[in-house]
């Protein structure tokens, strides 16, 4: 199986000539086919995505972005924007047409005075957390420390601070930006105001961040890690979560899991390969209450293994990386947003987590409230902070013997869990699913976000990704089965 890319664009073929001149103009490497590096390049994180761009412009900074936009606008290629390369579509590459990798534009510079940070467009969540942490502070990020900033907090970026101090696009200040006309604007509260609105939220449609500046906040260590409980106990399992997280405190984040214990030594050895259900926690608050605020979770059942603790907050960002190496494995995801975790929700799940299929596919449950519902739907693009949870149904596996159990999996899950939803999902967590999934998503944000599309790209140089066409796209079924 492979996943399709948006509609391509009617560009020339590149030629000798056209690799010539856009080699005057930048100090990165140009990789074509054929080259060393290329096939490395052009690989994506998600397996099911084998795409063959014409070019890759490995930029070193601004200019040379620019001067690749401006190579793909004049000449009509399809072009896509390179960081962390982590989107399942795999709207990183493209067939034929032009690839901005910002894979070597990863400068980070903190500021502890001024508690902010700037990082270049091509760092991943790694890089921020290692400089920002020698100072006591953090920005908050992802789940994994492999994940790119700029995908993760254009699309809004939940994480493990996300109830105690918002998305990752909340932190955000100010941005640096190349637009589809060539020029290197700034998008921040006081300067370009509605870009600014439209970058929190509304992914890569309009524009290449070249550098992000985020707010820090004094995050250094946490007490935290995974409870894994026995796959018997789930239903439980699901209802202390939901009773927990329905008075924590901010500071405590906890996201539930269905999963296969990774064969890993870390994980004794009876719970290597078994389906299992797990709790990872996170709590940022003062220590002398850390014992109290996990007990609930620590003593229920009781696990089947605790390894939660104190840590460095980098320590918890990297802890999953293993699981999911770009690359690696195909993918295949389903999400929604929800407004409650019911009885019947909680149902199905216990009903088909347990069923997890294959490799490191499962299920993850991750909260949206806390310091997310202190701002608005309206004062950014991203447009459920009234919801209490997203959930992701994930198909991750190694063998492509295993596809059509591992998709059959997910597309019924989803399909018995989706009547409770709230009815977008998070843009982030979108397989390629159509215009109307994808105003679902962007509710009544979704027309502001054309009409910046089309003050910003009229054109639509920036497709490849969850589009927001300069006009108003004609309605699609509601999914797009891959």
């Amino acid at each position: 199986m492979a996943i399709s890319q948006a509609p391509a664009t009617a560009g020339r073929p590149i030629s000798d000539d056209d690799v010539a001149a856009l080699r005057a103009l930048v100090r990165g490497d140009l990789l074509r086919p054929g080259d060393a590096e290329y096939e490395r390049a052009r690989q994506v994180f998600n397996k099911m995505v084998d795409r063959h761009p014409a070019l890759i412009v490995r930029a070193v900074d601004a200019a040379d972005v620019i001067a690749a936009v401006n190579f793909a606008r004049e000449r009509k290629l399809d072009l896509s924007v390179r960081g962390g390369s982590h989107n399942v579509v795999g709207f990183a590459t493209n067939d034929g047409g032009i690839v901005i990798d910002l894979s070597r534009m990863r400068g980070v510079h903190v500021d502890p005075a001024r508690q902010r940070v700037r990082a270049e467009g091509g760092c991943t969540w790694g890089d921020v957390d290692h400089a920002t942490h020698a100072f006591g502070y953090a920005v908050p990020a992802g789940l994994v420390s492999t994940t790119g900033i700029g995908g993760l907090t254009l699309g809004g970026g939940i994480g493990h601070l996300t109830r105690a101090y918002g998305l990752s696009c909340d932190n955000l200040i100010s941005a640096d930006v190349v637009t589809a006309d060539g020029r290197l604007i700034v998008a921040s509260a006081d300067e370009n105001p509605d870009l600014f609105w439209g970058l929190r939220g509304g992914g890569g449609n309009f524009g290449v961040v070249t550098s992000f500046e985020y707010r820090l906040s004094p995050v250094s260590d946490i007490v935290g890690g995974p409870i894994i409980y026995p796959i018997e106990r789930a239903r439980d399992v699901l209802g202390l979560y939901r009773e927990v997280m329905a008075s924590a405190p901010n500071d405590l984040n906890a996201f539930f899991a269905f999963l296969i214990v990774p064969d890993a030594p870390t994980f004794p050895e009876h719970l290597r390969n078994q389906r299992a259900c797990a709790v990872a926690l996170c709590y940022s608050g003062p220590r002398e209450r850390a014992d109290e605020t996990l007990r609930p979770f620590r003593e229920f059942g009781p696990p089947a293994l605790d390894a939660t603790g104190p840590m460095p907050l980098p320590a918890l960002n990297s802890m999953f990386d293993a699981m999911s190496r770009p690359g690696e494995h195909f993918n295949y995801w389903k999400a929604d947003f929800a407004n409650e975790l019911s009885d019947a929700m909680l149902d199905t799940h216990a009903e088909y987590g347990p069923r997890v299929p294959s490799g490191s596919s499962g299920m993850h449950i991750y909260p949206v409230n806390g310091a997310v519902h202190r701002v608005s739907n309206q004062e950014t693009a991203w447009a459920y902070r009234d919801a209490e949870y997203t959930h992701i149904i994930i198909g991750e596996y190694p063998d492509p013997a295993d596809t059509e159990r591992t998709i059959n999996w997910v597309r019924a899950y989803w399909d018995a869990l989706h009547p409770y939803s709230a009815g977008g999902a998070y843009v982030n967590f979108l397989m390629d699913e159509g215009n109307e999934r994808l105003r679902a998503t962007y509710r009544d944000n979704y027309d502001r976000l054309v009409e910046l599309k089309r003050k910003y790209d009229p054109t639509n140089l920036f497709h490849m990704n969850q589009n927001i066409a300069p006009e108003p796209a004609e309605a699609t079924p509601t999914e797009a089965r891959a």
